[in-house]
């Protein structure tokens, strides 16, 4: 077992952490870069891993990228990726700002490897995080315990590894082989027989789920699959550019500094501009595959709306699905194998972060205008949260749109602090 002291540890290296990485080495302090280490859990980088399938593309534009609209002249920019992987020329070609996400993905990794200073250290999953206190109680910093168990030191901690999957109560009573979360999706997918006649039922309406949908048809092409969706079907997002503007970084203080009321109704407001939809062409695939099937006969695939399950269980080795039409409030049962889950996720803090604010004594988590955790004045080690703060700074917290100027923002709040901590030294 070893262990190691950094100045910053950062938990994940997804597509947040990574822009801190960026900006980082950018901000001209090489002390504190040479002192950063990004843990990640996986043998390498991938962005939404086990949605990758070949068609899918990123519905944010490539110049929201990890650094552009923070600083335009950086090197670790999309189109340097582009121009670095000789596919420039053929990308401007394809005349669109929405890359596919396996080449966002691939992005992401070029950037990781072309970091100077800022280590990255890999099949690194944390076990524990626990606060360590001087004499007088206050918080010194920070040690992460590793899986393997080494431990880490740090002064100041980020946590930017996402929200935990939400598997509503209902499918508590299944059996773990009989779910796949959308966030399992490929490597689950990969574990069963193609040629399999499953009965395959997709619950939810929104991007992910009807991803999944879609990807069964390549994935078990001799399957059935049924998409159960709650409202009165498959909804586009909302793309006005009048309420893109939502998700424009400089819209994070006019969100900030409203009341917490009004920041409840924005966000209710602004669901279908992520959450509750999916892009408009790809519905139009949907139910043109859809359409097609009708035509040609053969159909193996369906999407019954205004249903919500209000039951499952195993019967005779079979999932069994109560399904309540919410027009006529009839329930009736549905026989299949294996449900798949798009319900997003739990919109409570992440699991280690309730843990780590149990550990301080924390009864409630407030996070600053520049999303440093309140411990209080006394505390020398923070504690920065990426990509969890809707409901304090707008819906787009968890999205691409803001990482370049989150970044900034909360390598200006580690380096003031730094300063103000070597003139009380001086």
């Amino acid at each position: 077992m070893t262990e190691i002291q950094v100045g910053l540890l950062a938990i994940g290296a997804g597509p947040a952490n990574l822009a801190l990485a960026v900006a980082i080495e950018e901000s001209g302090n090489p002390e504190l870069a040479e002192q950063t280490l990004l843990l990640e859990q996986s043998p390498d980088i991938k962005w939404q891993r086990d949605l990758l399938m070949p068609w899918a593309r990123s519905q944010v534009s490539f110049l929201k990228d990890l650094v552009t609209l923070r600083n335009p002249r950086s090197k670790f920019s999309f189109l340097n990726f582009l121009h670095d992987q000789n596919r420039l020329d053929e990308f401007v070609n394809l005349g669109t700002f929405h890359p596919f996400r396996w080449e966002f993905s691939d992005y992401l990794q070029w950037v990781a490897r072309s970091l100077d200073k800022v280590r990255i250290r890999y099949d690194a999953r944390v076990q524990s995080i626990e606060p360590a206190r001087d004499a007088d109680g206050s918080i010194a910093g920070w040690t992460a315990t590793l899986a393997g168990g080494d431990t880490i030191h740090c002064r100041d901690l980020v946590v930017g590894g996402g929200r935990d999957a939400n598997v509503p109560d209902v499918f508590a009573g299944l059996p773990a082989d009989r779910i796949i979360h959308s966030a399992q999706y490929r490597r689950r997918i990969a574990q069963l027989p193609p040629e399999a006649p499953l009965r395959a039922v997709v619950v939810g309406g929104a991007q992910s789920a009807a991803e999944m949908f879609m990807a069964l048809h390549d994935n078990l092409p001799n399957s059935t699959r049924t998409m159960i969706v709650r409202s009165v079907g498959p909804q586009n997002y909302q793309t006005s550019k009048f309420v893109n503007e939502l998700f424009f970084p400089s819209f994070v203080d006019r969100f900030y500094d409203s009341p917490a009321e009004v920041r409840e109704q924005m966000l209710d407001e602004m669901r279908l501009t992520n959450y509750a939809g999916a892009a408009p062409p790809f519905l139009d695939q949907l139910y043109t595959t859809l359409y097609q099937q009708r035509g040609l006969g053969g159909q193996r695939s369906r999407v019954r709306t205004l249903t919500e399950v209000v039951g499952a269980r195993i019967e005779d080795d079979e999932v069994v699905l109560d399904l309540r039409d919410r027009t006529s409030g009839k329930v009736e049962p549905l026989h299949c194998d294996l449900v798949l889950l798009g319900t997003g996720f739990d919109q409570r803090m992440p699991a280690m972060v309730r843990d780590l604010a149990d550990r301080v004594g924390l009864s409630e988590i407030s996070v600053s205008r520049c999303y440093r955790v309140d411990l209080g004045d006394s505390a020398w080690g923070a504690v920065y949260l990426q990509g969890v703060n809707e409901a304090t700074h707008g819906i787009a917290d968890s999205l691409i749109s803001v990482l370049a100027h989150r970044s900034r923002d909360i390598v200006g709040d580690l380096l003031a602090r730094r300063g103000a901590a070597e003139s009380r030294t001086a």
